[in-house]
């Protein structure tokens, strides 16, 4: 069973970035759950939630114009407009779900703290210009997947893959790797939250 929350805030965003602080460990454990629940407490020191799936992880669940539902693992990257930002590849099936039907759920689920939070509203991408800063801070090899990987698009093997990752290397060389054109940002707007 969860904790019930201290306070009476009403801000979901606050309450939000309070439970996603303590994901990452950034909350103080108090003396009352170190005495409450010692094995609760054992695990956070030896496995700390972010090592376990990430406090960042969130499910993204779309639907297609054909009215089948999808999920996938997503980064949660920042609040930005009243909303939940991630960013992806605009050619992946989930880009072009969310292109589609513009309404989406999203689900954040901490296990240690056994809190999770859900979103449900809708999806647009965000300015060119934020998707570029963000690109700007990713690491090298990352930009590159971001360009090597065709995403929800089969490959013959893996070596096919090595092969784009070594092309883009190259046309790359002694450049900063720009951001391509098929990869940016959404952000979900929720019109509901639940906090459970």
């Amino acid at each position: 069973m969860g904790h019930l929350l201290d306070s009476h805030c009403n801000d979901p965003w606050v309450i939000f970035r309070s439970w996603y602080d303590n994901t990452k460990g950034l909350a103080s454990i108090s003396s009352k759950d170190k005495l409450l629940f010692p094995f609760r407490y054992l695990m956070k020191k030896v496995y700390p939630p972010f090592l376990l799936h990430g406090g960042d992880a969130m499910s993204l669940a779309t639907c297609s114009p054909d009215g089948n539902p999808s999920s996938r693992v997503v980064l949660f990257k920042e609040i930005w407009d009243g909303g939940i930002v991630f960013y992806t590849n605009y050619n992946s099936r989930k880009s072009q779900d969310l292109l589609a039907c513009p309404q989406a759920a999203l689900c954040f689920h901490w296990a240690l703290p056994e809190r999770q939070v859900r979103l449900e509203g809708r999806v647009e991408k965000v300015p060119p210009e934020m998707s570029d800063h963000y690109w700007a801070s990713r690491p090298r090899g990352s930009q590159i997947g971001g360009w090597a990987s065709d995403q929800s698009q089969p490959i013959a093997d893996r070596s096919e893959l090595i092969t784009r990752v070594e092309k883009f290397e190259n046309q790359f060389r002694g450049v900063e790797v720009p951001r391509p054109p098929h990869w940016g940002g959404f952000v979900l707007r929720p019109a509901v939250i639940e906090f459970w």
